[in-house]
């Protein structure tokens, strides 16, 4: 298992993932900071959990669109597995930013 440094909304997480995957993770992450970025700029100074779930929201609802045919296709150098990683790391972060807003551990 290989350890990455990322970076998301401002703030750094070691993530593991398998061997060879780094660069993979580090383009996911990357989209994922993106978005992250769009939704502070949308709604200002958001708590930390809200900002990640409006990201995985972002990420989510540009997959549907993918997914029904209503939006451009992915371009040709991105892979399904890129899009299929950006799906699971949207659910696993509306799983974390409930689970923060329930009142559980800050990460």
């Amino acid at each position: 298992m290989a350890e990455v440094s990322i970076e998301v909304g401002g703030r750094r997480y070691e993530v593991a993932c398998r061997d060879g995957e780094e660069p993979q993770l580090r383009r996911v992450a990357m989209l994922v900071d993106q978005k992250a970025e769009q939704a502070r700029a949308a709604v200002g100074n958001a708590n930390e959990s809200r900002l990640l779930l409006l990201a995985a929201l972002l990420l989510a609802d540009e997959l549907n669109d993918l997914r029904q045919g209503t939006r451009a296709p992915l371009p040709p150098d991105t892979d399904l597995a890129l899009a299929d990683a950006v799906e699971q790391l949207a659910a696993r972060v509306e799983t974390l930013a409930a689970h923060l807003e329930d009142g559980g551990p800050s990460a």
